[in-house]
């Protein structure tokens, strides 16, 4: 079986992409089959490559390519978490099965359509520029019918509070693409951008609390990588500011996702990214999301912007420029010397090592 690298800038690795028609259906066996390609993969020095995309041709006629995401999760090769999706590894997807020959190759205009089957997300991935080994795209999330704000939101509330170290904290539970709590910093004690962007291992822990805090209320376990967490405040110049948590530390930027999320969040009314977003008048139309990484521009296209969470529904939402670069493949086997040696120059192109 061969295993592809590609790597999507502002994604904190790169993704491990492999040919699900090639691995066991049933989830047993499917993550016994992962553990072991895990463990192949650190022993080349990818023990840090810890998204992981299963594609293949879509049997469906509205669809390109099925795809599924696994997060594997720090401390032992056997530790994943399936609940959720990756936008930065749809795209790495998207590049490797054009390279592989699962798709046609890749065209400035080519749009892919690609099912998310972890929780059924319709993505289309629009080719901007397409070089050798790296390609540009703008990618929107559709939803096939209007999808009512009150659904969007887990705990059927805009904001909620949660139970943390003996404090009360407000979040917004928010669910487009992925689910996330996005918590205003200010109420954790950051002031200003420069601020929430400077900030250390303290207000790490702070949201990995409070992260843990809400997926109790979800019912989801504490130790997986689902619901996200992201701070959030007014950006120093327009915007909003983010800075969000990934597996297993800080995200270098915020996850594709992550930015559909809060491109939605903020329009739902009375949620806190909409006040938020509101306090610098940049509630409607193209937002920019400011990271420690960069920008990110992300648009959320609603049937209606109302006074209240019932008054609208969300149609799609976009990010623009977004780029992938292809690392390498290599067979996925037991590795003997000149593998390991192919499998290291991949991750040493994606800066790995």
């Amino acid at each position: 079986m061969i295993g592809h690298l590609a790597y999507a800038a502002g994604s904190p690795c790169p993704t491990f992409v492999l040919d699900a028609g090639r691995l066991p259906r049933e989830d047993g066996a499917l993550l016994a089959h992962l553990t072991q390609a895990r463990s192949y993969l650190a022993s080349a020095g990818g023990a840090h490559v810890l998204k992981i995309a299963l594609i293949e041709p879509s049997a469906h006629p509205m669809f390109d390519l099925d795809y599924r995401f696994v997060q594997a999760l720090p401390g032992a090769p056997d530790r994943f978490d399936l609940r959720g999706s990756c936008g930065h590894s749809v795209l790495a997807s998207v590049l490797a099965a054009s390279r592989s020959g699962m798709l046609p190759r890749l065209v400035p205009g080519a749009r892919i359509r690609v099912r998310v089957r972890n929780n059924g997300d319709s993505v289309v991935c629009e080719a901007e520029r397409v070089e050798r080994d790296m390609a540009g795209f703008t990618v929107t999330f559709v939803q096939p019918s209007p999808l009512p704000f009150a659904d969007l939101l887990p705990d059927g509330r805009p904001r909620t509070v949660l139970a943390d170290g003996g404090e009360q904290v407000e979040v917004s539970l928010v669910a487009s693409s992925n689910t996330y709590a996005f918590v205003d910093a200010r109420t954790l004690g950051v002031a200003d951008q420069a601020a929430l962007f400077d900030a250390g291992g303290r207000l790490l822990e702070r949201l990995e609390s409070l992260r843990g805090a809400a997926a109790d209320l979800l019912g989801w376990p504490r130790g997986g990588a689902f619901p996200k967490i992201a701070a959030v405040l007014p950006g120093a110049d327009g915007g909003v500011a983010a800075r969000a948590v990934t597996v297993p530390g800080w995200h270098p930027s915020i996850a594709l996702t992550g930015a559909v999320c809060l491109g939605t969040a903020m329009r739902i009314p009375g949620t806190l990214p909409w006040r938020i977003a509101r306090e610098h008048g940049t509630d409607d139309g193209l937002v920019d999301i400011i990271t420690p990484g960069g920008r990110t521009a992300v648009t959320a296209v609603t049937s209606a912007a109302g006074t209240a969470r019932d008054e609208g529904a969300l149609l799609w939402a976009t990010v623009a420029h977004k780029h992938v670069s292809f690392q390498g493949s290599f067979a996925l086997t037991p590795l003997n010397h000149l593998q390991f040696e192919e499998v290291a120059q991949c991750l040493a192109l994606s800066g790995a090592v």
